[in-house]
């Protein structure tokens, strides 16, 4: 029964009212079926209408040509036509914007005097979800024919369904349009991020504090070297001796920095793996790092733990909270990532640990360095070809050194905009969930007569007498008892 608010609508199968014509592809693997676009037969599959966002549409990826429309069960549909995909998916709708052929792939209306084209389009979006439960199929899904026949639709005067199809178009534009700008924002606020890193790592996100604090030195490089000599002989070693190529230092710093490399820092280390034949080398209480794992993150445990047997028969070493990690090799985006430790962890060969020598350098000031740096990183370690980094090339890598006071600072300043973004980003997402809701939501009400009200009330004379939607069932039932021993659609070009 129809809702109070449009009682002079009817409610009806979509078959009662329009044609459901069916597509058709010629042999595929011979090209003399097929033109580039624009030139043939306009021809459309499921997928010319993924992403596809516009009401309208005129032609796909390739056109048929005459042999190629000749020789397949393709049936070429009249301007205004809805177009509307039965499988893979089900419910991708269109208006033709010209005569127009489909695939197989389509189960199409054509409708006769006394639906208006837009209505049509905007109602069967509104049941994409009940088309999609009809389908049948276990590869993919599909609604046949018959099917398609069966789909609701509702009749209201047609006075009426322009007025709603014209309301439709003017909110859902300004839901999309709405959509867009907060689909923006986080690309915004990613650049908007990296702004903040650059700023942050050159020295003119604290340029004013470093005024307001002029007598800070620089650090020394012999002080961090003597930092380490003293942390190797309280573990009974001595510090390896560094072999790396300096790089060219080619940022400049303020004053109060020191420009220097990697190396010259932090104790860099690279990791192993535990072979995996031996089970008592696995599952035991010393988290192990892989690189997958090192991902712009703070790690506080780890998918893999390794046994202290494990441990002590490779190379890899046990770091403490506050180690940078850097992935050197991995699938994808993965080398070139940071991370920081929260826990005592050792590691993989495909990543580094970088120890912080704490009394001069804040950790989280090295991982926001290494995270500005990325795309450089990933670009000193793509000039080999095994397409990584190696322990030299990390020692290399150049850092600009502030003061630690204004490490510090540099980091709160960078923590405080992050979270400001983050707000935002959160608020925006919200915002496009809201959104994303908001069609479907429009749609239901203005095919629940809610959007018309106000507009019925105003204009009883449209909707009544030879204006009511039982009138204009009869004229359509009228026209199509009228050509039901003609094709509802040729085939013609």
């Amino acid at each position: 029964m129809a809702p109070q608010e449009s009682k002079n609508w009817i409610e009806l199968s979509i078959g009662d009212i329009a044609d459901v014509i069916a597509g058709g592809t010629p042999q595929a693997g011979n090209p003399d079926n097929f033109q580039e676009p624009g030139t043939g037969i306009a021809w459309l599959t499921p997928a010319d209408l993924s992403g596809y966002k516009e009401k309208y549409i005129s032609l796909g990826a390739r056109d048929l040509s005459q042999q190629g429309y000749d020789s397949s069960s393709a049936k070429l549909l009249p301007k205004g036509s809805i177009v509307f995909s039965s499988r893979a998916p089900i419910g991708y709708v269109a208006i033709a914007k010209n005569d127009i052929s489909t695939n197989q792939g389509f189960k199409n209306f054509v409708f006769t005097h006394g639906v208006d084209s837009s209505f049509a389009y905007h109602y069967l979006r509104s049941i994409k979800d009940i088309a999609e439960s009809l389908g049948t199929g276990t590869t993919f899904k599909e609604i046949s024919g018959a099917t398609a026949k069966t789909l609701p639709f509702v009749l209201p005067p047609l006075a009426e369904q322009k007025v709603i199809a014209d309301k439709l178009d003017t909110l859902l534009a300004q839901v999309e349009t709405t959509k867009a700008r907060l689909e923006r924002i986080p690309q915004i606020l990613k650049t908007f991020r990296q702004s903040v890193l650059a700023s942050a790592v050159s020295g003119k996100l604290t340029e004013e504090w470093r005024l307001e604090n002029p007598s800070l030195e620089p650090i020394s490089l012999d002080d961090i070297e003597t930092y380490w000599s003293v942390k190797y002989l309280e573990s009974g070693k001595k510090r390896p001796s560094l072999k790396f190529i300096e790089t060219a230092l080619l940022t400049e710093v303020p004053k109060s920095w020191i420009n220097t490399n990697i190396g010259y820092v932090f104790d860099v280390y690279v990791g192993a793996t535990p072979s995996r034949k031996n089970e008592d080398f696995w599952n035991g209480d010393i988290p192990w790092v892989s690189s997958s794992e090192v991902a712009f993150c703070r790690i506080s445990s780890t998918k893999e733990t390794v046994t202290k047997l494990g441990l002590a028969k490779t190379s890899t070493n046990i770091h403490p909270p506050g180690t940078v990690m850097l992935a050197m090799i991995g699938q994808g985006k993965t080398r070139g990532q940071v991370a920081i430790l929260d826990i005592e962890a050792c590691h993989n060969q495909n990543t580094a640990a970088l120890r912080v020598p704490t009394d001069f350098v804040v950790s989280e000031y090295l991982y926001f360095y290494l995270t500005k740096q990325y795309e450089e990183t990933r670009r000193v370690g793509g000039g080999n070809n095994q397409q990584a980094l190696n322990k030299s090339v990390v020692q290399s890598l150049e850092f600009p050194l502030p003061p630690f006071e204004e490490q510090t600072e540099i980091v709160r300043r960078i923590e405080e905009l992050f979270a400001f973004a983050e707000r935002i980003e959160q608020k925006a997402n919200a915002a496009l969930e809201h959104v994303n809701h908001l069609t479907q939501a429009i749609l239901a009400k203005a095919f629940r007569g809610e959007l018309t009200a106000d507009w019925r009330a105003a204009n009883p004379e449209l909707i009544s007498g030879e204006n009511s939607a039982e009138a204009l069932l009869k004229k359509i039932q009228v026209e199509r008892e009228a050509v039901s021993k003609k094709k509802a659609v040729r085939k013609r070009v």
